[in-house]
């Protein structure tokens, strides 16, 4: 029996922009250095010139409080949408989707909301993601955007494979964990070739921060993926806090942040 909420939640549904519409969006919706007024220090340093590379910013440990420093420094930057939500089907099935809908049910009827995750990255050793959430998807998307700008991180790579011990920087240096609720994940270095052995979503992560190759191993509540993804994260984080013996560098051939 198909009841009135049914109805409402289908029409919903149906007027949600498609992905490539909205990535379309995406990519005009860079900042313009000229037009940019900075409010904060660190912006006012970016602006004028004086910091010219993120690196300098995330090597120091300031905190990035205005996405346009990121665009701004970050060349070749890209973004992108996870899929996190899942879209009801008319016939009981569903198709995976960038927006998690919810629905608070009032005397005035029913209130959705959407939630999206985004990504950042130039695929060259810098990544970041972000979570929003509002009452309509732009404004949702907007704030996940900024959110993942904000996040930004410097990630190390390297080959730490036996298997291949080439020394450049197309995997991990050694295995990483994160963790998120009862997700857990583990990354370790893989061979060239091997290609990205990790779950789709998370596959959007690793090209982002320009991982090539990588075996994974994870368990727990795997299908919620905003924990996988908060997981995966996490532990591509644990990459730069990691200390490392000074021989290793020249063997693992370990590069820190973009090719220079």
């Amino acid at each position: 029996m198909v009841t009135k909420e049914d109805k409402i939640e289908e029409i919903i549904v149906e007027e949600l922009p498609p992905a490539e519409v909205v990535l379309a969006e995406i990519k005009k919706s860079r900042v313009e250095k000229e037009s940019w007024q900075p409010k904060t220090e660190l912006g006012k340093k970016v602006k004028s010139g004086e910091i010219t590379d993120i690196d300098e910013i995330l090597d120091k440990g300031y905190r990035i409080m205005e996405a346009e420093i990121v665009d701004i420094l970050v060349q070749n930057l890209e973004t992108d949408l996870f899929s996190v939500g899942q879209s009801k089907g008319k016939f009981g099935g569903g198709k995976r989707s960038i927006w998690k809908q919810t629905q608070k049910k009032t005397k005035e009827g029913n209130k959705p909301k959407f939630a999206t995750m985004a990504l950042v990255g130039d695929k060259d050793g810098h990544v970041g993601i972000g979570y929003g959430k509002a009452k309509e998807t732009v404004p949702a998307r907007e704030k996940a955007i900024r959110a993942a700008k904000l996040n930004i991180i410097k990630i190390r790579r390297g080959c730490g494979s036996w298997a291949c011990s080439c020394a450049t920087p197309h995997s991990i240096p050694f295995k990483v964990t994160g963790k998120t609720g009862s997700t857990i994940v583990n990354y370790l270095p893989a061979p060239k070739g091997t290609h990205l052995a990790v779950e789709k979503e998370v596959r959007k992560l690793m090209e982002f921060a320009g991982i090539k190759d990588l075996y994974s191993k994870s368990r727990g509540q795997t299908r919620t993926k905003i924990n996988l993804l908060d997981a995966a994260f996490k532990a591509l984080k644990s990459l730069s806090s990691t200390k490392i013996q000074h021989d290793y560098i020249k063997k693992s051939g370990l590069l820190e942040g973009s090719h220079k």
